[in-house]
């Protein structure tokens, strides 16, 4: 199988156009949204309208829950008052500019999506499976936390975004199964991966305007007798018009900070919420 996951699409229906069709050249056999189709960017059913038409598999994140039921605020997660102010007025012109049908759409997603490929069970989720908002930093989650989450949601590779930068992380883990006659053993280890897809709606405040998707290949498409894995995953920078979405935002008045962000590439805003090493890596 050949997977294509796109996360936090913040109204950039250009790079969301411009991911599909890229995935579709690299063979991408089904396609997956995370969640987050609204914030950011311009003309929110525009996005709604492309996942909808290509007939893409959505996970419900925080922002499609607020929308979708009118709520006061996107339920980000921020807690600096500066974050939490570029978030209404994103979450505020999200809402007025979405319509009531994609709402009433909205509300139906599900908040979690599972399949199981060649024997592994993949669970996709927008921030955590234990909460939608909830951050997964690479350098402030640790690995039993993940093996912790693949044992209680049941799974052996999560896959999620909200953070707005990729990662990923795979270990072996060792459970211990128990027999028939009460007695426990070592079971066969169990290879386990967490996946941050990234996000097409902004930069990963690095200086360069592309912004990011994944693929996950698994069987034959990730390289049998060449990958020690059973699945491979690639992270895609993509280029797209972001000139053209730095217009579209300013004709829309959305404020100076995100188009500057759509422009050089690095975050203007919601930048209290990053780890300490996670900021290091930026301009801030």
């Amino acid at each position: 199988m050949q997977l294509a996951f796109f996360g936090g699409i913040y109204n950039n229906h250009i790079a969301l156009k411009t991911a599909i069709a890229d995935a579709q050249q690299r063979g991408a056999e089904r396609m997956f949204c995370l969640g987050d189709l609204g914030a950011f960017g311009p003309h929110p059913d525009r996005t709604c309208e492309i996942i909808r038409e290509h007939k893409i598999e959505v996970v419900q994140g925080n922002y499609d829950h607020s929308i979708g039921h009118g709520l006061n605020d996107c339920q980000c997660g921020y807690t600096d008052p500066r974050d939490n102010h570029f978030a209404q007025l994103s979450y505020d012109y999200t809402l007025a500019n979405t319509s009531d049908e994609h709402r009433a759409w909205l509300r139906t997603l599900p908040t979690e999506i599972r399949f199981e490929v060649d024997g592994f069970r993949f669970l996709l989720c927008h921030g955590s499976p234990r909460r939608t908002n909830e951050f997964l930093w690479e350098s402030t989650t640790s690995t039993p936390f993940l093996n912790k989450l693949c044992d209680d949601f049941a799974c052996d590779v999560i896959l999620g975004t909200h953070t707005g930068l990729h990662w990923q992380r795979t270990w072996d883990a060792f459970p211990t199964c128990s027999n028939l006659t009460g007695t426990s053993e070592a079971c066969p280890t169990i290879t386990r991966s967490y996946i941050n897809i990234g996000v097409l709606g902004r930069p990963e405040n690095d200086g360069t305007t592309n912004v990011w998707y994944s693929m996950v290949r698994t069987g034959n498409d990730a390289g049998a007798g060449r990958s020690p894995l059973p699945w491979k995953v690639e992270f895609i920078p993509l280029a797209y018009d972001h000139n053209q979405l730095a217009r579209e935002m300013r004709a829309e008045h959305l404020p100076d900070e995100f188009i500057e962000t759509i422009l050089t590439g690095w975050w203007t805003t919601c930048l209290e919420v990053l780890p300490s090493k996670e900021r290091r890596r930026g301009q801030w």
